[in-house]
């Protein structure tokens, strides 16, 4: 049946508007596609000119692009680092001797996890002299909310020719030696309340030592000082031994540090069992470290002071007098070459970076050792200037050498950790 024309003038009209539409669709994806192929053109370099050469040689690199690998001695600096550092399952290299000046110690330790974060560590050494170090340590380093470490060690230390010039300004002809055995139980636990800045511990020691005349080429120290003379010959002397410290530390590590600073105050209580040799002691130290030049270059300050004080009616023994004279205190002179009740020690280094795992340093150290507090000060200083250099990681100071001049000559100094 044939439309009605109504019917039919709104098909024509529909099939126009569908034409329409599909023209206008069609015109709509030329244009896209015209567009694309310009945007294409426009975004792929043109070889011919400098910036097209320059963008092309850019994105044929990236293709061949891979991760950053580190150096040779970088690689070996890690390992060093690793093998160094106390912690986790493994053996390392032990170079810490029962007292200093027994010589080089050959050693070793190995330290296990015993729960998540706490080790056991267990280690030993000894010298060619005889200086025998044992000892076992249980570390937590995660108390309290992360804000603690508590260390608890207990060992054994001996020492056969440890030397002793006497007391204060002693001259160099005058030495004598002895030697001591020393088992002890320990207990440190350091706290950081603020995890910045503020730094508290506390400890408690139990330990014995023994004195024992002394070996090797020079006489012992019984062949030319009594008991009346010097307090402790011969002496077994039970410790109990007490600490407290308070300090503000903002190194970013205390190993190696080229900014930042440390100032602290330690009193130790040592309570003979026989009261005797009962006394105190107090030690004062700050650290300064100042960058220059993006720490290129830093200076580094260390001021430090030990006062001991007997209790009373007691006396404070000859082998527990502080001393300077070592590669940390006066550089220059031998171990424990001065001792007195009280020693002042002042130190300044420039530091220069070499590279990222090598510093240079030009220093100088001064000090003195006295019987009498009121004579510390700044007068009559043994001293000394040096040279070093400081193979290091980013925390830790794997090996520091100095050569040291001073009043008695010169001395080399090796040492697996840093001056201050």
């Amino acid at each position: 049946m044939p439309l009605s024309k109504p019917l039919m003038c709104i098909t024509a009209v529909g099939s126009n508007r569908l034409s329409t539409n599909v023209v206008a669709v069609s015109l709509l994806a030329i244009a896209a596609l015209v567009l694309a192929s310009h945007d294409a053109r426009a975004q792929t370099p043109d070889p011919s000119t400098r910036t097209g050469a320059l963008e092309q040689a850019q994105a044929e690199k990236v293709k061949t692009l891979t991760p950053q690998e580190p150096e040779k001695f970088e690689r070996l600096t890690a390992r060093a680092e690793a093998m160094l550092t106390r912690g986790g399952n493994h053996w390392y290299p032990f170079f810490e001797n029962s007292y200093s000046g027994g010589g080089f110690p050959f050693g070793a330790g190995y330290s296990w996890f015993v729960g998540p974060y706490q080790t056991l560590d267990v280690r030993g050494s000894i010298t060619p002299s005889g200086y025998t170090r044992a000892e076992a340590e249980f570390l937590n380093p995660r108390i309290f909310n992360r804000r603690g470490t508590l260390a608890v060690i207990g060992g054994w230390r001996e020492a056969t020719e440890v030397p002793f010039y006497g007391l204060g300004d002693s001259q160099p002809e005058n030495r004598v030696s002895y030697g001591f055995t020393q088992p002890h139980m320990s207990g440190l636990l350091t706290l950081k309340p603020t995890r910045r800045f503020l730094v508290v511990s506390g400890g408690i020691e139990y330990t014995q030592w023994t004195l024992q005349p002394g070996e090797g080429a020079f006489p012992s120290v019984g062949n030319l000082f009594t008991s009346e003379d010097l307090a402790g010959i011969n002496a077994t002397v039970n410790y109990l031994h007490t600490q407290v410290g308070v300090g503000l530390d903002w190194r970013p590590a205390e190993l190696y540090a080229r900014r930042g600073g440390y100032y602290g105050i330690t009193v130790h209580e040592y309570n003979d069992h026989d009261d005797q040799f009962g006394f105190r002691e107090v030690h004062y130290e700050a650290i300064q470290h100042i960058p220059i030049l993006r720490e290129a270059w830093v200076l580094s300050f260390r001021g430090r002071v030990i006062t001991s004080n007997a209790k009373t009616d007691q006396r404070v023994p000859f082998f527990m007098t502080p001393s300077l004279g070592s590669g940390s205190t006066l550089r220059a002179y031998p171990t424990r070459r001065f001792r007195g009740e009280d020693t002042l020690l002042v130190q300044g280094e420039w530091r220069i970076m070499v590279n990222r795992f090598m510093d240079t340093a030009i220093f100088y150290d001064a000090g003195k050792a006295v019987q009498d507090e009121e004579d510390l000060d700044f007068n009559n200083l043994k001293s000394d200037v040096g040279f070093g250099f400081r193979f290091h990681g980013p925390f830790r100071t794997l090996l520091r050498t100095d050569v040291a001049k001073g009043s008695e000559g010169y001395r080399f100094v090796a040492s697996v950790g840093p001056v201050f």
